[in-house]
């Protein structure tokens, strides 16, 4: 593991690392913010999960989430949204598939088989990393992200009940096997077989038996992507029949942009500290 950065913020150290990645047989990247508090005690952990064509740096640079982590004693790690590199896959043209849209699944068709290993990276071999190197206290964690990380964060959440305190999202995609250009990705990396879709799917996992301890979504009323691929009224009538305890906020005006995230980012993290806390 190599450190690529460091800066002082809000009594805490935001760092960014790079590291050799078994899974994804590539070099990944993310960042870490570790508050002063992890000195005397280790801290709980907080995963954010970036969106489509973002990086680990989208967040920790517009996300404004240090000053209450801080506050809250948290640690946060952001990891990269895909693998990258000069012979990873990729579509050029296409940003709902390859660099940067990695979906936090594991793919099994070619050619992205052997690098897009996005679910067991985060859910196996970077936990595994920054429970050994950092500070954290692995008993105490929660998830969250936005719009392809909202989902990833979901997924992973539902998948993995007895991981998570809290899981929460901005603007996620809840039910990409709904929405036409989801499912042309999800056919590029599973194939055409649709019961393997069904492990990425929040609102089809839900409907399965699938269940977390606690959400927390905010939704912007303004967004452009809100009937078309995000369709979070499916989520939360698929909650309501399967009495998971979902709070859906509905933000007035609103978009999709990291305006609205960093807006109501102290409420995130607020809430998490709350429940990592307790």
């Amino acid at each position: 593991m190599e450190k690529i950065s460091r800066n002082r913020s809000f009594n805490g150290e935001q760092y960014v690392y790079k590291h050799q990645s078994i899974k994804c047989n590539c070099e990944m990247t993310f960042a870490i913010y570790i508050p002063d508090t992890s000195k005397r005690k280790a801290s709980p952990l907080v995963w954010y999960l970036s969106g489509l064509t973002c990086t680990h740096a989208n967040v920790m640079e517009k996300g404004e989430y240090r000053r209450y982590a801080s506050r809250f004693g948290l640690i946060v790690v952001a990891p990269d949204t895909s693998p990258r590199g000069k012979n990873i896959p990729d579509e050029v043209d296409n940003s709902q598939l390859g660099l940067g849209a990695g979906f936090y699944l594991d793919a099994t068709e070619e050619p992205w088989l052997r690098n897009y290993q996005m679910y067991s990276y985060l859910t196996e071999e970077l936990p595994s990393l920054i429970k050994e190197e950092f500070p954290v206290d692995m008993s105490r964690q929660s998830i969250m992200g936005h719009s392809m990380g909202g989902h990833g964060a979901l997924i992973i959440a539902l998948r993995n009940p007895n991981h998570y305190k809290s899981v929460s999202a901005f603007s996620p995609v809840v039910a990409p096997m709904k929405s036409d250009c989801y499912v042309r990705t999800l056919k590029h990396y599973l194939g055409e077989d649709r019961q393997k879709w069904k492990n990425y799917d929040a609102t089809t996992l839900v409907k399965s038996g699938a269940t977390c301890p606690e959400i927390l979504i905010d939704q912007g009323s303004a967004d452009e992507f809100l009937d078309s691929k995000l369709k979070p009224f499916q989520f939360e009538e698929a909650c309501k029949v399967k009495n998971i305890k979902l709070t859906l906020r509905i933000q007035e005006g609103y978009d999709h942009s990291y305006f609205f995230v960093s807006t109501f980012m102290k409420d995130h993290i607020k809430w998490h500290g709350k429940r990592l806390n307790a």
